[in-house]
């Protein structure tokens, strides 16, 4: 396991970009770079259930750690939810990786807004991570100022 960091200086207030990152319109922009059709569907409460999903409806099932809107956000990925909503949240594949933070921190600087992402990831994925973070938050940039 390794965590990734990612930061970005956005010409906009973090409530504007917040609203960016986490609008079921605008999300789907940012994260097409991980994968075409992405949707994030959650309860919005710490200790409830996220879902990272693709167009085919699998992905990641996770919980919300800490959230204090729209400072921080922290992800704790629990496993995976397959096509037909099936959770795998213990098998030995899993256990491997269960417990990885994604981190997103919105920070006031000097009159805009510094973006700090975190993510723990395998190693064979930081190639993945590192395209599509790098091309996500440039979106998220282009959406937040209005570019």
């Amino acid at each position: 396991m390794e965590t990734l960091s990612y930061e970005r200086v956005i010409n906009a207030p973090k409530q504007k970009i917040w609203d960016v990152i986490w609008n079921p319109e605008t999300y789907a922009q940012w994260t097409q770079f991980f994968g075409h059709g992405s949707v994030i569907k959650s309860d919005w409460q710490v200790g409830g259930k996220t879902y990272f999903l693709n167009a085919e409806g699998e992905g990641l099932v996770s919980t919300i750690d800490t959230l204090d809107e729209p400072d921080q956000i922290i992800f704790k990925h629990l496993g995976t939810v397959d096509k037909e909503g099936n959770e795998d949240t213990r098998s030995r594949e899993i256990m491997e990786w269960s417990g990885f933070f994604e981190k997103y921190i919105l920070i006031d600087f000097e009159g805009r807004t510094k973006l700090h992402v975190e993510v723990q990831v395998d190693k064979d994925r930081r190639e993945d991570m590192d395209a599509g973070f790098t091309k996500g938050l440039k979106m998220i940039t282009k959406l937040a100022e209005g570019i």
